[in-house]
Order: C-alpha cells, then structure tokens, then sequence
C-alpha cells in the first residue's frame, strides 16, 4: 500500500471518505463551486462541509467560487513545508520554555510566607541607562578597599581613557587596583595594559576572562546580565554576600592567572611568563600561538629569543634555568 497514492492522504489524517472525495474532485478542477456539486450529486453547502478536511491541508482551493484541486505532489509539499515551519515554531517555543523551567522550579523553594520571621529585600538592580563614567565614580566614593576587575576586552570601549583618568585618582588615594586580561591582550593591547600598569594597576593574565566585571571594596560588584561582554544590561549588587563571594571568584582566578614581569618593569609585555608557564606545561607551539592569538611564526621566534636570553638548548633547560634566576 506505500506505493498507492491513497495511503498518502491516509498518512496526511484524511479518512476513507475524504480521500475518495479528493479522487472525484481532482477531474472537475476549475468549475464552480455549484458545478462541482452537481457533478458529485451532492448540494452546494454540503459539499463545502465535506470539503473542509481538503480545505484545511490545502488539497482543494476555492477561489472566486471556484475549486482549484492543485496536483498531489505540489499539494503534499506545501503542506509538509507548513508542517516543517510549524515545527520549527515549535522547537524554538519549547526551547525558552525549557530555558524558563529552573527559574520556575527555583522559584517554587521560596519558603511559605507564614514561615519566615522576616524578609528584606536584597540590596541591587539590574538597569541600563545612565552616565557609566559618573556611576563608576559614585561607587567609588561610596567604597573603601581593593577594586578589582576582569577585563576581557574593556581596552576597545571608547571611554576606556576616561576611565583610566578615575582609576588613576583612586589610585593616587591609596587604593590598590588588580586587573585580570585574556592573554590575548599582550599583543592586541600593550599600550592599555602598559597605560594601567604606570598608574599602579596590578595586572596579570589568563587564557580567557569570560566575563566583563569590576569590584569596588566590600560594598559594589558589576556585571552584566547574562554574563559575558554586553555592556547593559548590568546587575550592580551590594549585597555584601553576594560580593563577597563574586570577590572569592576573582581571587581564585587572580591565583590561576600569570604576572608579567616586563610590564610591571615598565617595558613593552610580550608574554614571557606565560610562555615559560606553557613550555613548562609541554604546550605546542601551535596552542601556545592559539592562546596568545598571534602567528605560529611569532611564537617559534619568541621561543628561540628566550632560549638564547637564558643560555640554554631544550624547553626543559628553559625551565630549569627560568625556575633558578627566579622568574618562575
């Protein structure tokens, strides 16, 4: 029965009546509505009520009183074209509905109220708007301690000289800064990490930052919602739990991240000890050069220039030799 044309109307749900109905209408395409009837024995109103499953899959047409019954082929890929942009409609419904469920679940572990001997509301908002520049110095009037900051690509905002104007009066206050780049930022954005490093900043670097963000003391954090490199909207929290566990984050990636003695020294930051760190660690030249994001060449060159600098003839006397004068 596969090859019978009939099991393809059974298969597209029309029953045995409809589908000898399609059979006696397909000769008489083109008449009217009133023709058609006759021809089929049938009154007109009738025939408009038993054509309805037809109508709805686009099997027959009526059209200025008329039946167009388009061939079998062109009808059925219509409809299965409809039935694909429906389910796609579908998925993508589904899908955010899957996204919304453990917000919906999480929602639901609230305690009753009638068991809670108090609540107040967590001090932040989520917000867009605003003068960032003039918020940035607000926060920082309005807090003490170390700022700190992940950095994944800030050096390409186009206010990123004034802020390095605020950071330098707050630094020159007495406040310490730290700042976490991707290691990228050595050959994408010397100047920036050299800018922030004469200012005091603390600067180390890490194969990917994966998120925009900044702590000001115990009292502000800064990140946007979701999380990543958006620039609004933001969450600025001051729940000082929530900041200090956004501040034990950061500090577990200031431990994994790598210093750069050459920019501390005030000298251009060509990555040396993260590439002693990945020699160490037995890294190709290949991930190296895709960490750094510069060319397989450059890498090898720079490989080559540390070896002679150290006096040495392996990646494992380069260890050795970096571990014994300290730099390691």
């Amino acid at each position: 029965m596969s090859g019978d044309p009939s099991s393809v109307l059974t298969a597209l749900g029309l029953d045995r009546r409809a589908e000898r109905l399609y059979f006696q209408l397909a000769p008489v395409s083109g008449h009217t509505v009133a023709g058609a009837a006759q021809l089929v024995q049938t009154r007109p109103e009738q025939l408009l009520r038993d054509m309805a499953p037809l109508l709805e899959r686009g099997l027959v047409v009526v059209s200025d009183d008329r039946l167009r019954v388009p061939p079998l082929a062109e009808a059925v890929s219509e409809l299965v074209l409809r039935e694909a942009r429906s389910a796609a409609t579908s998925a993508t419904v589904l899908a955010g509905l899957s996204s919304a469920v453990p917000h919906l679940v999480a929602a639901a572990t609230r305690p009753a109220r009638h068991d809670l001997s108090e609540v107040q509301p967590l001090d932040g908002e989520l917000s867009s708007g605003g003068n960032p520049l003039e918020l940035l110095r607000l926060m920082l009037r309005t807090s003490r301690g170390d700022m700190l900051w992940l950095r994944p690509d800030a050096w390409a905002m186009p206010r990123e000289s004034l802020v390095s104007e605020v950071l330098a009066e707050a630094i020159a206050t007495g406040r310490r800064s730290r700042a976490i780049y991707p290691v990228r930022a050595l050959t994408e954005a010397p100047d920036a990490l050299r800018t922030r490093a004469r200012l005091g900043e603390q600067v180390r670097v890490i194969s990917e930052v994966p998120t925009r963000m900044f702590i000001l003391g115990e009292t502000h954090a800064v990140l946007p919602e979701p999380l990543g490199f958006r620039d609004e909207p933001r969450v600025h929290v001051r729940q000082r739990s929530i900041v200090a566990a956004l501040t034990l984050w950061f500090e577990s990636l200031w431990t994994r991240a790598a210093p750069v003695p050459d920019l501390e020294a005030g000298e251009d930051p060509d990555g040396r000890q993260f590439l002693l760190e990945q020699l160490m660690a037995g890294a190709t030249d290949e991930v190296i050069a895709r960490k750094l994001g510069i060319s397989l060449r450059t890498v090898r060159r720079r490989v080559a220039t540390l070896m002679t600098e150290l006096g040495v003839d392996t990646r494992f006397q380069a260890g050795v030799e970096a571990v014994r004068r300290g730099w390691l």
